[in-house]
């Protein structure tokens, strides 16, 4: 607290003496000064997960108020776990999962509005979406709801819109980003020409208007995916070689994560209207993991989980300087592999828990409980604002066509109770009755349109043929590695 003379004897006081006070001032005021950290108990942990180990820098793990999916390790192909919240202890090494692509699993992303319905990108250069029974897997899923094929290099980001009804959009080694309507299994935008070098991530806004990407050419680039133009850039927003991450926050704001050419790491926040010169930019360490930033647009606090890092820190973004204020670090003794990040409506607000990581080690998945100490039991309402639901505002035609929506909010006050979510349907449209369309930049695929003659009719049964080999050969390579794991357990028992 200041002194109660403190007043007068700031009259003399420099500027730059004030700056510093107010700066301390707006921190010491903050309600999330003292958010701490703690980690479940051992028995509350997912253990004996075989976590990937693909040389890839996403977060490999994705959470939702039901389930908590983990890329692993997979023989002959690429695969996923799909776990209740509740199963936690040992997981059996048969226990099912989500294995129909056929090389690495890169990137997941839960439907925000359907818990059930998880994208998938991989090395096989196909995004596929999956839905998933409402108890969890009871036998390995191959079969996905939709493929959507038209990356020609490795898949390795995968984002659902956070507004509009299945809409999902992907970005390859190709440095293509493709948005699809899922309900149709159509890529309706390609926007192919505007990277020239690889995407490390992409990231919508709170409506789903703009998109920003971090690319490794180091800029920073905020596009307008419908109009099929870049709004704004920043050449070298971080100097280092390492990755970079760009983020957008509620105000429209973008938040950059990268090194400087110093290899320190950095992080920055830009108004993509002036992007000269960024709002704020700190330096923090020189240690080379990828920054991963997770952001609460509720509280405007943001998370950066460093891979191969023990720690957690986390900031307040404000529109008072410094802009980004440091809060706290939460640290452990294990680095993390990777981290899922729990939607709001998935916490426990009788514990004024603000937030919720799923910590991946090399063999086990971790929660870490983020909290705000409050002596009342009494609903926390400054903690918990109204936040986005799992109602979609839109569906995606409206979208395609050019309306924009906020999040349907929610209120926490009496805790939030999944609904039952409707089964993804997707209704393939007859390409041969669709009309050309006018925009060059969307005909993504261009088929010769032909009247179906006994020779197509003959291919489409030849391919039907192979695909139903394909999807055998695909049980029976799952069905061998449950047999071996079963196998493995019998040996370790007998050498045991």
């Amino acid at each position: 607290m200041c002194s109660p003379n403190s007043g007068a004897a700031g009259e003399g006081r420099s500027q730059k003496e004030r700056g510093a006070d107010t700066m301390r001032r707006v921190v010491r005021q903050s309600k999330f000064r003292h958010v701490f950290g703690q980690a479940v108990k051992n028995d509350q942990c997912y253990d004996d997960i075989r976590v990937s180990r693909v040389t890839w820098d996403s977060s490999f793990c994705a959470v939702n108020p039901r389930f908590v999916a983990i890329i692993i390790e997979a023989s002959g192909g690429g695969a996923f776990l799909v776990l209740p919240l509740h199963k936690t202890g040992r997981i059996d090494k048969s226990y099912p999962t989500v294995c129909g692509h056929t090389g690495p699993v890169l990137d997941i992303d839960w439907c925000p509005h359907n818990d059930q319905v998880i994208a998938s990108g991989s090395e096989d250069c196909t995004v596929m979406v999956w839905q998933i029974p409402e108890n969890g897997l009871t036998l390995s899923l191959t079969e996905p709801v939709v493929i959507l094929e038209g990356h020609s290099k490795r898949v390795g980001i995968v984002a659902w819109h956070p507004t509009a009804r299945n809409v999902l959009l992907s970005a390859g080694c190709d440095n293509a980003i493709i948005i699809w309507n899922v309900g149709t299994g159509e890529a309706l935008i390609n926007l192919d020409d505007m990277h020239s070098d690889m995407i490390y991530n992409v990231s919508w806004n709170r409506n789903g208007s703009l998109i920003c990407t971090a690319s490794k050419d180091k800029k920073v680039r905020v596009i307008d995916p419908r109009k099929q133009e870049i709004v704004a850039e920043k050449e070298k927003a971080h100097e280092g070689a390492r990755p970079m991450r760009a983020i957008f926050l509620a105000d429209g704001n973008v938040f950059t994560t990268g090194f400087s050419r110093m290899s320190e790491r950095q992080l920055a926040l830009w108004n993509p209207k002036n992007m000269q010169e960024p709002i704020a930019l700190h330096e923090m360490d020189t240690s080379n993991g990828v920054l991963l930033p997770f952001y609460d647009p509720d509280t405007s606090i943001i998370y950066l989980c460093g891979k191969g890092d023990s720690s957690i820190r986390y900031f307040e973004i404000t529109d008072e300087s410094p802009y980004v204020h440091y809060l706290n670090t939460f640290s452990s003794k294990e680095p993390q592999r990777g981290m899922g990040y729990m939607p709001k409506r998935g916490l426990d607000v009788n514990k004024c828990e603000i937030a919720r990581f799923f910590k991946l080690h090399e063999r086990k998945c971790e929660p870490i409980i983020m909290t705000v100490p409050r002596k009342s039991d009494l609903f926390q309402d400054d903690l918990y604002p109204d936040t986005a639901g799992p109602e979609a505002a839109l569906e995606a035609e409206e979208w395609f066509e050019g309306k924009n929506a906020d999040p349907v909010l929610i209120s926490l006050k009496h805790g939030y109770i999944p609904g039952k979510n409707r089964d993804l349907k997707v209704v393939k449209k007859n390409i041969l009755d669709s009309k050309p369309t006018a925009n060059k930049k969307c005909d993504l695929i261009n088929i010769p349109k032909k009247t179906p003659d006994t020779a197509s009719v003959q291919n489409e049964a030849k391919l039907d043929e192979i695909l139903k080999e394909i999807k055998s050969i695909k049980d029976t390579i799952c069905n061998q590695d449950e047999r071996i794991s079963k196998l493995e357990q019998q040996m370790a028992k007998i050498a045991a």
